[in-house]
């Protein structure tokens, strides 16, 4: 099964990632973990990312088509993947149309997560004392919002138009959360 989960910066998409994965017996692709990980490793490509990540900026396509191309080439993804956070634009989303159809595959399901802006934040503000994310500063932040709003929010019309998505509210507790993701799937 390939699972898409969009929503805001915050609102979960990790935490039910992660959990699906585990459930479905998956890969759960999540770019900014592959991301992170780049730039942790100082490679030319998390070399390049940091700048954008820093600001808040999306990371250009050819750089995340790759890591995706990477990702769907292992025979482990060949039972589908989750994928979190990622496509972030409808150019994208209509590449791994292309991708999956190349291997015979298709989008399945696309979750998207429902989270109050005010939440975000808070949750955001928590995270960032937790981990010392360098992305999570409040004026990063607001402007990860802000692209999401602009270039990732037309997915949800973009997958509504494929009778693919469906909306989950992101509140309440990750089993209260989790159950809504279950249901989505069954349904």
């Amino acid at each position: 099964m390939n699972v898409i989960l969009l929503g805001p910066p915050g609102c979960g998409k990790g935490t039910q990632g992660a959990i699906l994965a585990t459930r479905l017996q998956t890969t759960r692709i999540a770019t900014g973990d592959l991301l992170r990980a780049a730039v942790q490793a100082e490679t030319d490509l998390g070399q390049q990312a940091q700048s954008f990540m820093d600001k808040g900026l999306l990371v250009p396509d050819e750089v995340i088509l790759g890591l995706i191309m990477e990702v769907l080439n292992e025979p482990q993804a060949q039972n589908g993947v989750i994928m979190d956070g990622f496509p972030r634009t409808v150019a994208q989303a209509e590449a791994v149309a292309q991708l999956l159809a190349s291997r015979g595959h298709a989008v399945d399901r696309v979750l998207t997560f429902e989270v109050p802006d005010d939440e975000l934040v808070r949750r955001m503000q928590g995270r960032a004392a937790q981990e010392g994310r360098s992305d999570d500063t409040r004026d990063a932040f607001q402007k990860r919002l802000d692209v999401y709003q602009e270039q990732t929010a037309p997915l949800v019309e973009f997958y509504e138009r494929q009778n693919l998505n469906v909306r989950i509210s992101g509140m309440g507790t990750m089993d209260e959360v989790s159950t809504r993701v279950q249901e989505a799937l069954d349904g």
